[in-house]
Order: structure tokens, then C-alpha cells, then sequence
């Protein structure tokens, strides 16, 4: 996709892209109340074909959560559990996580199976052969089902302000799959705790002059009832994070 940076001086943060060689991937997942699923999903994240460091963030669940992790996950080798003591949101679990990262990529793998982490080797093969430096797993690229029209629309208009905000067409502003070169994502200071998280680190990359390559995923959303957490308030944060990071 063709990028128009907005910082002339941005591209220098980074040295080039790179090839990185059998990677080691840092995943984190942030969590809240996912008992049911998120065995499930560890189990696919595990069977993907590539070394990995799984960091799993806790948001102070109150559904056994926790409890399932500290049983089933903590001492595993590859594995470190975080826990907040109070419930924080998705991007403050996220920053957490960001913490311990120690991989060459780091990634984002929601704790509910929206998403498909069978997609996610092909997202990393960018990065992985020095083409890239963030790839985001495109919704609308690729196939969407189930998701309500009002969402739809909220999505096409989050990403239209940042194509017109930040100078770079992207279809999917806030998907979940983002994947990032770890140098990239922990120089990126985040202020977010909620679902801000998509808008701000999105906004950041762009102003450092950084293309965003989008590949298309499979999504298919969860309702309320089977528990999806953002909301329309969550769109008007969005667009307010994205205004406050353009003009500063």
C-alpha cells in the first residue's frame, strides 16, 4: 500500500526493515473473563509453527480466569502470567505485556476466537523477510461475517479519518491482529487503557512515518450475550485519540 508519511524525519527511528530469521514471537493476550475460551485458544496459538513467547495479562477476572491460568499455564517454560489487581482495560493489559516482551516480533492475540490464529504466520512473513515493520490483519481485505452493520460502518469511518488524518489508505484501523518488529512497539510511548489502544498506537506508528502493510483475516464477531466487550463509546474514544494524536 502506498504511504504518504507525515513526518519527514520519522523514517530515521527505525533502522530498515530487516529479514529475521527463524524469530522467536512474543504473544500477548490480554484477558478478561474468557474461562470458557481461552483454553481453546491457547491450544491453536501453541500448534502455530513458529517459536513463541506467550504472555498472558490478566485484567482481574472474577470468573475463575485466573485461576484456570495459574493451573494450567504458570512454570510452562514458554509462558509468563501477568494479573492486574484491579480491572485496568485492554490497552493497560497490553502495555503490560509489552513489558515483558523479549521477542523479535511482538503480536496481539485477543482471548476469544473472533479472530483466527491460524492467519498468523501469514501475517508475520512480512516482517519475517524484511519487507515490513508492522502488519495489521485486515478485516475487511478479508472475509467478515456476523458483525452488525452499525459496526461496519463505524469501522469504515475510523479508518477514513486516519487515511485522511495520517496520509496512509488502511482498510482496518481497529483490528486486532497487529503485529509489530519489538524495537518499533516498545519505543512508542502508550498512554491507552481501554480500547484506545488501536487509535493511539495506530496514530503513533503513522507519525513516525512507518507503512502499515495490511493482509486480509477471517473474523467472524461475538455478540454481547456471547461476550463482546467494545461498544459505540468506544468509537467516539477512538476518534478523539486519533484528533489528540494528530495535532500534537
Amino acid at each position: 500500500m502506498k504511504s504518504t508519511a507525515t513526518n519527514p524525519t520519522a523514517a530515521s527511528l527505525y533502522p530498515p526493515a530487516a529479514p529475521i530469521p527463524d524469530p522467536l514471537v512474543s504473544i500477548i493476550i490480554p484477558i478478561y473473563n474468557e474461562r470458557a475460551l481461552i483454553e481453546r485458544v491457547l491450544a491453536r496459538v501453541r500448534a502455530l509453527p513458529f517459536r513463541k513467547q506467550l504472555i498472558l495479562v490478566d485484567d482481574h477476572s472474577v470468573d475463575g480466569t485466573y485461576e484456570l491460568l495459574m493451573e494450567k499455564e504458570a512454570g510452562k517454560a514458554d509462558t509468563i502470567v501477568e494479573r492486574h489487581d484491579v480491572n485496568c482495560g485492554k490497552g493497560f493489559a497490553i502495555r503490560t505485556g509489552l513489558k515483558r516482551a523479549t521477542g523479535d516480533i511482538v503480536l496481539i492475540q485477543d482471548a476469544d476466537l473472533e479472530y483466527q490464529p491460524e492467519d498468523l504466520p501469514r501475517l508475520l512473513v512480512p516482517i519475517i523477510e524484511g519487507k515490513a515493520i508492522v502488519v495489521y490483519g485486515s478485516r475487511f481485505m478479508g472475509t467478515v461475517k456476523r458483525m452488525k452493520f452499525a459496526n461496519r460502518v463505524g469501522n469504515f469511518l475510523l479508518a477514513w479519518i486516519v487515511s485522511l488524518l495520517f496520509g496512509q489508505r488502511i482498510t482496518d484501523e481497529a483490528t486486532a491482529y497487529k503485529i509489530f518488529r519489538r524495537d518499533v512497539i516498545q519505543s512508542i510511548p502508550l498512554e491507552c487503557r481501554r480500547f484506545e489502544f488501536c487509535p493511539e498506537v495506530t496514530a503513533k506508528v503513522l507519525k513516525r512515518g512507518v507503512t502499515i502493510t495490511e493482509l486480509p483475516v477471517s473474523f467472524e464477531a461475538r455478540t454481547w450475550e456471547e461476550g463482546k466487550k467494545i461498544g459505540w463509546r468506544d468509537f467516539i474514544t477512538a476518534v478523539r485519540v486519533l484528533l489528540k494524536c494528530r495535532i500534537r
